[in-house]
């Protein structure tokens, strides 16, 4: 079990975080930096984070899509 799964229960994240930095010219590089998990009454997130990005922006994309 990961850092990031034993933080939520162990339910698996419904968002990934990605670092995303943008290239002239072509389309964005992304770095996973974490994870979000939705509160359980629906009305919010927790969002862990494994590194914080000087640069860049940070997108969560749903778990289900690979961008790595």
């Amino acid at each position: 079990m990961t850092e990031s799964t034993e933080n939520s229960g162990g339910k698996a994240p419904s968002l990934i975080a990605y670092q995303v930095r943008d290239r002239e010219g072509k389309k964005g590089f992304f770095t996973r930096i974490g994870a979000a998990w939705p509160h359980g009454d629906g009305q919010g997130f927790n969002i862990q984070l494994d590194s914080i990005p000087l640069d860049g922006r940070i997108t969560l994309r749903n778990a289900s899509e690979t961008k790595e």
